[in-house]
């Protein structure tokens, strides 16, 4: 296209704005024909059957209702946010995992969302949020979900709080799947699930973010570090423990990997969670209108970007001592160490900070991994490294460089990851005395994809 065309095309394109955009000019010197009916001051009765017009304009809103609309309709994207996370944890699961047990993971990921939501509605909120029928220990509000109160700053619909939240819910269970890939019978991961979403989690829940003890002991986890991740973390350590290590993990006393099938599916899946980490902390600051949020909600998001970058780096630079040549897995468990580091504090340290927190993850999840194997306990994707040790290490990182209690921080740090911990080991103790925690060895090998749904991942 020569200069002339382009300048035709440009003129054409401007007179069309024109047109459209001022469409009064061509009517300015004329009189109009009839008076407006928005000018006239006689109002004509409706014909029969026809609805009767209304006699005033709505009200403008006010500024609380447009504080509220702005409040919930951020937290209504942060929590899509954070349920788009599941996908991550599918893709980083599945893909550090052998192919023969692709479906059997992408199922329980499934699940958690499907069943956890089901459940949490039906108990689980009103356990986690009871109110003042709670005694700071245990409590319980009501089935479902709440009524909504008056619109104002800060005020959370009860239906736009019970989606963030559910979508917490099933973040923490869905951390479990990948300790105990490739050997634990689906229907017993259903009913680990359900009591985890349903029970476990939303107790110690309420022990924090509910109002309950901790606190009232001054207790901060600002988005999860502990309530969140340590609790997943702990308890796939304990599905870790009571089931053992796949068949081959471990030959002649020594470490005998099994590689997973689809590095570019889990690095794909690690950067879903960092996108998705931006509903997850940000969000966690539940009101958005006005210079203090915003300002807070800025901090947030750069210093869940400092930890990350860090976590990575830190991992990747230790890994590359460690075994002469750079691990990418062990890359991308350092990015989700710095981000589940930085989860419970971000709102709290600095800039600076932030990239120590998320530093000191990224070592913290490869001495973890090395430190599994030693003790030959089978974690094929790193989850209690990644959400247990480097979620505790968020929670007295809080006390170290927030400027909060560290001996509170410490107390808050060990009993609710102590509690999911027994908790979880007695439920999975428990469906092992029975027979119904791990497939034969016969379906283990087969793969769990056959052997349990009847169908492969890849054909």
């Amino acid at each position: 296209m020569n200069w002339k065309h382009a300048l035709t095309g440009l003129t054409a394109s401007l007179v069309v704005v024109l047109a459209f955009s001022q469409p009064v000019l061509a009517f300015d010197e004329a009189e109009p024909t009839e008076k407006p009916a928005a000018e006239s001051t006689e109002t004509a009765a409706p014909a029969e059957g026809e609805a009767e017009a209304p006699a005033e304009e709505a009200a403008p809103l006010t500024l609380p209702e447009l504080y509220y609309a702005l409040d919930n309709s951020m937290l209504f994207l942060c929590a899509v946010l954070v349920l788009f996370m599941q996908s991550g944890f599918a893709m980083v699961e599945s893909g550090f995992n052998s192919s023969k047990n692709t479906i059997n993971i992408l199922f329980k990921n499934l699940m958690d969302v499907c069943v956890g939501v089901l459940v949490y509605y039906a108990i689980g909120y009103g356990l986690m949020y009871p109110g003042d029928s709670g005694n700071g220990y245990f409590g319980f509000a009501q089935f479902g979900i709440g009524e909504a109160g008056d619109p104002g700053p800060g005020v959370l619909h009860p239906q736009v709080d019970f989606l963030f939240q559910v979508a917490f819910a099933a973040t923490a269970a869905t951390i479990v799947s990948g300790a105990v890939a490739g050997r634990l019978k689906f229907s017993s991961y259903l009913i680990y699930s359900i009591i985890l979403t349903g029970i476990i989690y939303p107790i110690s829940g309420y022990w924090k973010w509910g109002g309950g003890w901790l606190d009232a002991k001054g207790f901060y986890d600002f988005a999860g570090s502990i309530v969140v991740h340590a609790v997943g973390g702990f308890a796939g350590l304990a599905g870790a423990l009571v089931l053992g290590p796949r068949i081959g993990r471990f030959k002649d006393g020594k470490s005998a990997p099994i590689p997973g099938h689809n590095i570019a599916q889990a690095t794909l899946g690690v950067f879903i969670l960092w996108v998705g980490w931006y509903g997850f902390n940000p969000g966690s600051q539940l009101a958005f209108g006005g210079t203090d949020n915003t300002n807070a909600v800025m901090l947030i998001a750069t210093n869940t970007t400092l930890a990350a970058a860090t976590g990575g780096v830190a991992a990747m630079i230790l890994g590359w001592i460690m075994y002469g040549k750079p691990d990418i897995s062990m890359a991308l468990n350092g990015v989700l160490a710095g981000l589940v580091g930085i989860t419970a504090n971000c709102d709290s340290v600095t800039n600076i900070e932030a990239i120590i927190i998320g530093g000191i993850a990224g070592l913290l999840v490869v001495f973890g991994i090395l430190a599994l194997e030693k003790l030959k306990i089978d974690d094929p994707v790193g989850a209690f490294p990644v959400h247990g040790l480097c979620g505790v290490w968020g929670g007295i990182a809080t006390g170290i460089f927030g400027d909060y209690d560290l001996g509170v921080q410490i107390l808050g740090s060990v009993v609710i990851p102590v509690y999911a911990f027994v908790t979880m080991f007695a439920l999975f103790f428990f469906l092992k005395m029975i027979g119904q925690l791990r497939v034969s060895e016969e379906d283990e090998m087969k793969g769990l994809d056959l052997s349990e749904h009847g169908m492969q991942a890849y054909h």
